[in-house]
């Protein structure tokens, strides 16, 4: 079961970062979509509807229906290209797309790495979110503070944390297929977006350090 569910969930998570970056990519070029997202609480209400959609996906996926599992995934995944798109009104288009390839790069060195490990990785998971609650924390304070360097260290930080996670999480579905416990078609589901959030995540903060603005 175990080949066959890593398929199906990097299936869906190439799905769903298609989804993002092309809601994202088109837009950014409809100015009146723009302007109705970023310039009232629109924003603020997308971003409250992502985290609902990730608990909700996160704590009834064992009992939900596989076909609304994928629809709240995929609409997930649109929600987010919705508040997506500032990237591509602030970034060069060729600096977005390098930076996709060297996520993609990073992010599949560390998959690799969590599936073929012999480490249980569980016994870091702990220590990771307890660093992602701090790195939070302080880019909210950065916010008032608006420290350049401070903003590059946080970045370097997050991007060490959810490299962690994205092998911890490819070692934790690889478990989960093996033990059996969870049906595949939802389990696969769940995993795409453990595993979309670890990249995106490091998709994001390589942006911030090597992205090269629109001026």
């Amino acid at each position: 079961m175990t080949n066959k569910l890593m398929s199906k969930t990097f299936l869906w998570m190439f799905a769903g970062l298609l989804v993002t970056f092309l809601t994202g990519y088109f837009v950014s070029n409809n100015e009146v979509m723009i302007i109705n997202i970023f310039k009232n609480s629109t924003y603020l209400i997308l971003c409250v509807v992502e985290i609902i959609l990730v608990i909700v996906l996160s704590a009834k996926v064992r009992t939900m229906n596989k076909n609304v599992a994928r629809i709240c995934f995929i609409l997930y995944s649109f929600v987010s290209g919705l508040t997506f798109s500032s990237i591509f009104i602030v970034y060069e288009l060729t600096s977005i797309l390098y930076v996709f390839l060297l996520a993609s790069v990073v992010f599949l060195v560390f998959g690799l790495i969590g599936y073929f490990t012999n480490l249980n990785l569980t016994k870091i998971s702990t220590y990771l979110m307890m660093g992602l609650f701090a790195v939070i924390i302080c880019y909210i304070v950065n916010l008032f503070v608006n420290n350049g360097s401070f903003d590059l260290i946080l970045s370097i930080i997050s991007i060490l944390i959810f490299i962690g996670f994205t092998a911890y999480d490819v070692q934790k579905i690889k478990r989960l297929g093996e033990e059996e416990l969870i049906d595949e078609d939802n389990l696969s589901i769940v995993g795409a977006l453990n595993l979309y959030l670890d990249y995106i995540n490091i998709f994001l903060d390589l942006l911030r350090i090597f992205g090269n603005s629109r001026d």
